[in-house]
């Protein structure tokens, strides 16, 4: 069926709800929404979907949701009656819908009799990563959009580590979820039935004592903490989401009882008021923490997205003003710390490994060989952190110290197998602790370390390619870029590529098999003044993430350099785009 025939099933469906079918009838006024939103089905990528609030096809809703879910099902149901009684974790965010669509994707997998834990309320992503290996669940379902605006939603499935679940079930799940051919009919068993069976199980206070005794293992240094926590006033905000629901039990038990809390952006809200976007890598997100910071004196804000997987950071400088760091500039400082604890205690052994992807700060592992100890780079994407803490595990080859994401996404204990930004959290106010015995900023602490090893700054953007041709243009735009090299980018001569596609390293018009990563859309090049360049379409969302690393002599200078490569790429994609028209 085309776009237009679908759209006219939807409006013919006997078991949409209300607010479905006014949306359905106020936006089906408009064709090119009817193409887009009934054109294609959502795409399914990293282990998960993320779309616009609406109905169709290709959007999130309570009927795609449906549909992935019974994939899920079935996929399940293949591997028999343990898999079925071990059952599935289920949490949400405080996203329009959320709680819905948990409670939906519950009764859909009752109906197979397949054993569901649901919290009781919203919780943080990783706190659902944990209870999937804590109860030893086949599988998780998270529902969120993490920091996408309002009017986005989604789904993630976790695998039985802990982690987004593997491509091969994922993509046995989606291949299931293509076969359900009616997308309303469904089966949903009521919540009443699957409670009186104990199919459906609520979780939440049991789970978050037990997670929160593993948050304990964090702090590194619980003495100098004690000694000096009570210097530092640290702000707090939610961001309207899932921190709010720990972080004060989080903080207290780790030694932080100066954690002021953002009461504005403290309320759990759906609309997440006070920004356009809740992601903690932008500025405005911080203002409400600003005031309060310079109103109570405090030097330091944190900040987690709404499903506290991602945690930012605001610091105070010299002159007074806030800076706002970036994901790769907070690992910095936590792995620099976290070296410099475990020698001075004599832990440190040259058996440690920083895991982090291919396209974060090269800084850190600057630092890393500095201190002797081992590095490992993976793809973008948490679950190939977690892989790498499995393998050294069974190997016995090394030890795990942190796996970071440029995206700010950090984990330092692999109770959890996702980004932890309550993990995070604390190891920032440890760091920030640390700095304040020694009567310094984290911004001092920032600037002595790129004194010492020099400056790296990191920029990443996406460019957006929405619609119904948006995966089509992006498929177009990288199949270019691998038949015609890039010699040059912004007058600086190309030394390298590597294409993790296609398995490959060119160099010196040499091509040498790229090892040790699985196949990845993801293309890297390296330049005559040390500076690294990535592009990789994103799995969940419409855009090619465009990542710049520079390595210069002082930030300022820095800066300015990753802003012009940012420029100079954006026009450089614009006419390969073009040209492949």
């Amino acid at each position: 069926m085309n776009a237009r025939e679908i759209f006219e099933e939807w409006q013919n469906a006997n078991n949409l709800p209300d607010y479905l079918r006014d949306q359905l009838d106020t936006l089906g006024k408009d064709e090119k929404w009817i193409e887009d939103a009934f054109g294609q089905d959502i795409n399914f990528g990293t282990a998960g979907m993320r779309g616009r609030l609406e109905p169709g096809t290709n959007r999130i809703n309570l009927f795609t949701v449906g549909r992935v879910t019974e994939g899920l099902a079935r996929l399940i149901d293949e591997n028999g009656e343990e898999a079925k009684k071990r059952g599935v974790a289920i949490s949400f965010d405080s996203r329009y819908h959320s709680r819905e669509f948990a409670e939906h994707a519950a009764r859909i997998l009752g109906a197979h009799r397949i054993h569901v834990y649901l919290f009781d309320d919203l919780r943080p992503t990783p706190e659902l990563s944990y209870a999937v290996r804590h109860l030893h669940t086949f599988a998780g379902i998270n529902i969120t959009a993490s920091h996408n605006a309002k009017q986005y939603n989604g789904y993630k499935v976790y695998g039985e580590d802990g982690a987004q679940m593997a491509p091969e079930n994922a993509d046995r799940l989606f291949a299931y979820a293509q076969k359900v051919t009616d997308i309303f009919g469904v089966k949903a068993a009521p919540v009443q039935e699957l409670r009186a069976n104990g199919t459906l199980q609520l979780i939440g206070e049991d789970v978050d004592e037990d997670y929160l005794q593993e948050l304990k293992q964090v702090t590194v240094d619980p003495e100098m903490v004690k000694a000096n926590a009570d210097k530092l006033k640290i702000i707090y905000t939610p961001l309207h989401g899932t921190g709010k629901m720990l972080y004060d039990r989080a903080f207290r038990q780790g030694g932080f009882n100066n954690v002021i809390p953002v009461p504005i952006q403290s309320i759990i809200d759906p609309e997440f008021p006070t920004t356009i976007k809740p992601n903690p890598e932008y500025r405005d997100v911080f203002e409400p923490g600003f005031k309060l910071a310079d109103k109570v004196k405090a030097n330091v804000i944190i900040a987690t997205d709404p499903d506290a997987d991602r945690m930012g950071a605001a610091v105070r400088k010299s002159d007074g003003d806030f800076q706002v760091l970036t994901g790769n500039q907070i690992a910095t400082l936590m792995a620099y710390y976290l070296l410099v604890h475990m020698k001075e205690s004599g832990k440190l052994t040259s058996d440690y490994e920083i895991v982090t992807s291919v396209v974060s700060s090269a800084l850190p592992f600057k630092i890393a060989e500095d201190f002797g100890i081992k590095t490992k780079h993976v793809l973008t994407g948490f679950k190939y952190i977690g892989e790498e803490v499995d393998r050294m595990k069974k190997a016995g080859d090394a030890k795990f110290l942190m796996g970071f994401e440029e995206s700010y996404g950090y984990l330092f204990k692999p109770f959890a197998r996702d980004k932890d930004a309550m993990q995070g959290a604390l190891m920032f106010a440890e760091v920030a602790s640390y700095y304040a015995s020694k009567g310094m900023t984290v911004f001092d602490g920032l600037q002595e370390i790129w004194n010492k090893y020099g400056v790296a700054y990191e920029i990443t953007k996406a460019i957006e390619m929405p619609g119904i041709g948006g995966q089509k243009k992006m498929a177009e735009l990288m199949s270019k870029l691998r038949n015609e090299h890039l010699s040059e980018i912004n007058g600086v001569k190309v030394n390298k590529i590597q294409d993790f596609l296609k398995q490959e390293t060119i160099e010196n018009c040499n091509v040498t098999p790229l090892e040790g990563f699985p196949e990845s859309n993801v293309l890297k090049y390296f330049l005559d003044d040390e500076t690294w360049v990535a592009l990789r379409p994103s799995g969940t969302e419409p855009v090619i993430k465009v990542y710049v690393g520079v390595n210069k002599k002082d930030i300022a200078t820095a800066e300015k350099a990753a802003q012009d490569y940012q420029a100079a790429l954006a026009e450089l994609l614009k006419i390969f785009l073009y040209s492949s028209k």
